[in-house]
């Protein structure tokens, strides 16, 4: 007969155990859990193995962090990357050494290139052992390197707390991102005093909060004398906080605006300023008004490939820049900036905004109505209109619809990578900040259903959906009994085109037809599987049944729901911008081809 995990581990608590000495110092396992408990932290995702099993045992002596046992190391890293991102905290995981660590790197590097606040604690062999080649040995600082904000391998157990406090204030402050910290196995039992210091002060880190002053004051006089102006923000505006003051910036000046990928819900989907997300698959009017103003204020966004397409067409036209970001490395990275303000993002608008009300000039209102108008001409090519039909599922119908269901909601939206993503960004109205968790800068499938879960775990009163694709779902799809061990009902809705529909687009068009391995030809039954996993599992095939099943999975608050629906497996992501063009040579369709 089978045991529950409770009874298993009443048995296991009535086997001897070894006994201890004591000793008035705690060891550097229980230094780390104190650690973390001063740091705030609730959750931490994780999987054990040998080197870290002297952790394992600490965390099991308290219960003021909840351990959440993933399916897979690197589902742990995209849990704690998922509550980070909803939550603006620092996002906690626990991995063991060598494979444990291997298996984390595509987690740590989604984390890195998106900027999210992360502390990742990893098992290393015992110090003596280290560069012998032990048992599950790799060089961890060395893989870790490229892919962190910072690493650390702690060598001396009185070093520890120091290090974790590091750690955290470096996740979290500047520019965010994921810290690692190694931890040998020896100094995970060694004894130390503990002491958590409040702070910490690093010579060589120093990150700058306050904008200059008079950078500021020349960026107010020149939005201020602006004929075509276009206001373009990035994830850094979320990250930052500042959603709250690019509003008001935008209110007060009138212009128009846009979001990254990343930035979206930073300003209202439904403020009338707001011309939809921009790049290889943005609105017609966001990327002409990007490639036509003459005054652009960039605000954490960092003038990505995907944003301006070719550099050199993006800068054929004349314009002026400004760009406000917390990192220096960001600016003139790409596209060069005539006025350029390290700074916190929040600070830098506050101050922008008060200069412009103390101001005595005013926007140019009629050339900025001109601006408007030709703007609204733009709009009027509807760039997102789409083939109804009734008789094959669209799946831009099966978004929208989920957007009107969930308005007015408290509502989060993951997803993983591809058609999918740019559907679920395209067609769904986010109005508020963190709302919308995706991997943008890596671009790494399998990451919305533990994205989900870390969000579930940290909102369990909100709806939480994946927006998923039959290829990326089956990537990470073991987690499905992480939610059923810790009652994590998050709603999957994947959207099944048989194919892995981006790359079957870009052969398609780039690659005369030729559908090169892009084929899902031995799809599981999704049903049966979630059901095996004790879940709801539902098959959707017709465009009638797509509202009836969307309002199921809402009723269904409390259990996890896996919705297959069989989309039209031809569509394609319109407009787009093809590899090499310009921001304003966009495919608005197949008519364009």
């Amino acid at each position: 007969m089978d045991m529950s995990a409770a009874e298993v581990k009443r048995a296991a608590s009535a086997q001897p155990h070894p006994t201890s000495s004591p000793s008035a110092e705690p060891n550097g396992s229980e230094i780390l859990v104190r650690c973390l408990q001063a740091e705030g932290v609730q959750f931490l995702w994780g999987y054990p193995g040998g080197a870290v099993l002297y952790i394992y045992d600490a965390l099991y002596k308290q219960d003021s962090i909840q351990h959440v046992l993933v399916r897979h190391e690197q589902a742990a890293i995209h849990a704690a990357d998922g509550y980070a991102r909803a939550t603006g905290e620092v996002g906690v995981a626990l991995v063991t050494s060598g494979p444990g660590v291997t298996n984390a790197v595509t987690g740590i590097a989604t984390a890195y290139m998106d900027s999210i606040p992360m502390v990742i604690i990893t098992g290393q062999v015992p110090t003596p052992a280290i560069g012998l080649d032990a048992f599950q040995e790799c060089d961890t600082v060395g893989i870790t390197r490229p892919i962190v904000k910072h690493n650390f391998l702690v060598k001396d157990v009185r070093d520890l707390a120091t290090t974790i406090k590091k750690a955290f204030h470096i996740a979290r402050t500047g520019r965010p991102g994921p810290v690692v910290v190694d931890i040998p196995k020896d100094v995970s039992l060694k004894t130390a005093p503990f002491h958590y210091p409040e702070r910490v002060e690093m010579r060589s880190y120093n990150p700058v909060k306050k904008g200059h002053g008079g950078q500021i004051r020349k960026a107010a006089q020149l939005l201020l004398s602006a004929k075509r102006p276009y206001i373009y923000t990035g994830g850094g505006v979320i990250l930052g906080n500042a959603s709250a003051e690019l509003r008001e910036l935008a209110d007060i000046l009138g212009y128009p605006c846009t979001n990254t990928l990343m930035g979206l819900g930073s300003i209202s989907a439904g403020d009338p300023k707001f011309l939809g997300m921009l790049g290889m698959h943005g609105t017609y009017e966001a990327n002409m008004t990007m490639q036509h103003c003459d005054v652009l204020l960039a605000v954490g966004a960092r003038f990505d490939d995907r944003v301006i397409g070719n550099p050199k067409h993006f800068a054929s036209v004349e314009r002026k820049i400004v760009h406000i970001d917390i990192d220096p490395s960001s600016i003139s990275k790409r596209v060069k900036v005539d006025i350029p303000i390290v700074g916190d993002v929040k600070d830098v608008l506050q101050e922008l905004i008060a200069h412009l009300k103390e101001s005595a000039a005013k926007p140019d209102k009629e050339a900025v109505n001109a601006w408007w108008s030709q703007i609204n001409e733009w709009r009027k090519k509807e760039c997102l209109a789409y083939r109804k039909s009734d008789e094959v599922i669209k799946p831009q119908h099966v978004i929208e619809t989920l957007w009107q269901l969930t308005r007015g909601r408290d509502t989060y939206i993951t997803s993983d990578v591809g058609q999918h993503q740019m559907w679920a960004a395209q067609f769904y109205g986010f109005s508020e900040p963190r709302r919308w968790i995706n991997s943008g800068g890596l671009g790494t499938m399998g990451v919305g259903l533990p994205y989900a879960m870390g969000i579930k775990l940290a909102k369990p009163d909100a709806d939480v959906f994946c927006i998923t694709g039959e290829g990326s779902i089956q990537m990470c799809i073991q987690e499905l009994s992480t939610c059923q061990q810790y009652k994590t009902p998050v709603k999957i809705i994947s959207l099944n085109n048989r194919y892995l529909g981006m790359v079957r687009q870009w052969q398609q068009l780039d690659y005369g037809g030729r559908y090169s391995h892009s084929y899902m030809d031995a799809l599981p039954d999704f049903v049966k599987l979630a059901e095996a996993y004790g879940h709801v599992g539902i098959k959707i095939e017709k465009p009638s049944e797509v509202e009836p099943a969307l309002k199921e999975l809402i009723r269904l608050k409390d259990r996890t729901v896996f919705l297959d629906v069989r989309t039209d497996p031809t569509e394609n992501v319109w407009p787009m911008v093809q590899a090499g063009k310009g921001i304003s040579e966009m495919l608005l369709g197949s008519e364009d081809l």
